[in-house]
């Protein structure tokens, strides 16, 4: 006979998240933008729905919440697409709804949980979306430029004036979306850009912005050993810009939005202000 032993981590409740969750650092009343990884936690007793009920308890009554949904059937052409499949796409492509549309799964579980959430707010952008819950959540989310959807006017600019902490709740740093506002806001020349179209329900809609699948700029250039977003956040925090701990069983890391956003703009102008020499 064969002993299959299955490891599942640590149980870990609302209370037990919450309390980790302020001794990290979230600022009761606060605004707070979170990016999670739910299977770095433990096992989760309620799963997504207690994450998001411990984000909200460990900020209070005064507290916003916010996390980056983009869309799911999102696409910037149509090589992104499955191929066998690219007929049905251009036949009827899926039709963004700004109540309905599903928030992009790759970016876990909590942000579809919280889109659903009793109040939330999300903003009118297809692609670059957000939601929010809480008091300061209809300022957050609107209005969110058709282009330039990162940049100055942006929910991400709202969030870093209100004070916003950005939450790596087990999740990668290179998934730090407001970097994203970084790349926005830089004063960079030739930053790579996407047009893209998304059928509405009244028609079809063109955006223009930075490429936010490739990167705005050429990083390949540096020759990182790994994902820029990844390397910016790290120096970020090996510059006390951001703490780290344990937030159940997920190493987690905890950023002041704004001098997390200047550090980043100041590595990337640094790096690409000036245009890359000819070949």
């Amino acid at each position: 006979m064969v002993l299959i032993i299955v490891v599942v981590g640590m149980t870990v409740t609302r209370s037990r998240l919450a309390a980790d969750l302020r001794g990290l650092g979230l600022r009761e009343g606060g605004v707070a933008m979170a990016h999670t990884r739910m299977s770095a936690i433990g096992w989760v007793v309620g799963a997504a729905e207690t994450v998001v009920l411990a984000l909200l308890d460990a900020l209070g009554r005064d507290g916003t919440l916010m996390v980056y949904t983009a869309w799911e059937e999102h696409a910037y052409h149509d090589g992104e697409r499955p191929q066998e499949h690219l007929h049905g796409y251009r036949a009827e492509p899926p039709v963004f709804d700004l109540l309905t549309s599903e928030a992009a799964r790759d970016h876990g579980r909590v942000p579809e949980r919280v889109r659903t959430w009793p109040g939330a707010r999300r903003s009118a952008h297809p692609e670059a979306s957000v939601v929010a819950v809480g008091p300061r959540a209809d300022w957050l989310v609107d209005p969110h430029p058709d282009n330039d959807a990162y940049g100055a006017e942006s929910p991400f600019a709202r969030f870093v004036e209100a004070g916003g902490q950005v939450l790596m709740l087990g999740a990668p740093l290179d998934t730090v979306t407001l970097l994203h506002h970084a790349e926005g806001i830089a004063r960079v020349p030739d930053k790579r850009r996407v047009t893209f179209r998304v059928a509405f329900a009244d028609g079809d809609r063109e955006y223009t912005d930075i490429d936010t699948s490739n990167g705005a700029f050429p990083y390949e250039r540096l020759g990182l050993d790994e994902d820029s977003f990844a390397v910016i956040a790290r120096e970020a925090l090996d510059a006390g810009i951001g703490v780290s701990g344990r937030v159940g069983g997920a190493e987690s890391h905890l950023f002041d939005g704004r001098r997390l956003t200047e550090y980043a703009v100041a590595w990337m102008e640094e790096r690409f202000r000036d245009p890359a020499p000819p070949r």
